[in-house]
């Protein structure tokens, strides 16, 4: 049996126009069905989780690139918080050491101060601008001079005892030589039994006491203050502690070696005795 198809010439078919009037009629409707009533709710529902897997498939490279980009920032917050964080540790031993530092010399200034109100000649305090000391001579070069009426054969002391003695001054600086400087001798006694010596610098950095007799009494152990004889050094002064005694070999006799107590080292202020160097005989 044969079908008798209708060309598709006289076939009638509603225009594009009609149909969208239609779609757009239906979608109100919908609306306002959907507005009043709850019953298309089951079927939205089931049309959500339907394509709730497409959804993520969509959105997956988004959340891909937020991740990333949250990772990144946080990784550069906390390398950021970590540089502060040691900057501010760094500034804070700084900080912790300045103070240790400040603490030490203002006690030394107070211990420094405390001696020069007991000192009963007129005494300048100076600051060390820096030091020479090497293998052949032991300077240190302090931030006061001729200026501040600091001359050449002033002694210089600290709490701890005599440093060394002024040999050459500028009008705003000044040099002092070390009691353990080769140069310097310092008329000395031991405060045990009063015994009078003198003390000279040495190479190895040490005080020594030279030419002593088998007889003499000096131990280890015997401190040596100044004994005023001279008038340069007062007298009373702490100078050094006796380490060892030995034979010095290229001259027979004993030697005492000594350590310096004023450990200058330590400090970084000092005192100039501004002794009258006019009334002191050659």
């Amino acid at each position: 049996m044969k079908s008798h198809d209708v060309p598709t010439l006289f076939r009638q078919r509603l225009s594009l126009e009609l149909r969208l009037l239609f779609l757009m009629i239906f979608a109100s409707l919908l609306l306002m069905v959907d507005s009043h009533y709850s019953f298309i709710e089951p079927f939205r529902r089931v049309v959500a989780v339907a394509i709730y897997p497409f959804q993520r498939i969509v959105v997956a490279p988004r959340d891909v690139v937020i991740q990333f980009n949250s990772y990144i920032n946080a990784a550069s917050i906390i390398r950021k918080e970590n540089e502060f964080l040691q900057r501010q540790r760094i500034e804070l031993a700084q900080v912790t050491t300045r103070m240790a530092q400040l603490l030490v010399e203002n006690n030394q200034l107070r211990n420094l101060l405390g001696i020069k109100e007991n000192i009963q000649q007129p005494s300048v305090v100076v600051e060390i601008l820096y030091d020479t000391v090497n293998s052949f001579n032991r300077r240190l070069v302090f931030n006061k001079g001729s200026n501040s009426g600091i001359l050449p054969g002033m002694p210089v002391i600290n709490e701890s005892g005599v440093v060394g003695q002024i040999i050459r001054v500028t009008p705003m600086t000044s040099e002092v030589a070390l009691i353990s400087d080769s140069c310097i001798a310092i008329p000395v006694q031991i405060s045990r039994n009063g015994m009078r010596l003198i003390s000279f610098g040495a190479e190895s950095g040490k005080i020594e006491v030279r030419y002593l007799l088998d007889n003499v009494d000096i131990r280890e152990g015997d401190k040596l203050i100044t004994s005023g004889i001279g008038g340069i050094f007062p007298a009373g002064l702490p100078v050094a502690e006796i380490t060892k005694i030995e034979i010095d070999k290229s001259t027979g006799y004993h030697r005492a070696v000594s350590d310096n107590l004023a450990q200058h080292e330590r400090y970084r202020h000092f005192i100039v005795l501004q002794v009258d160097l006019r009334n002191i005989t050659e």
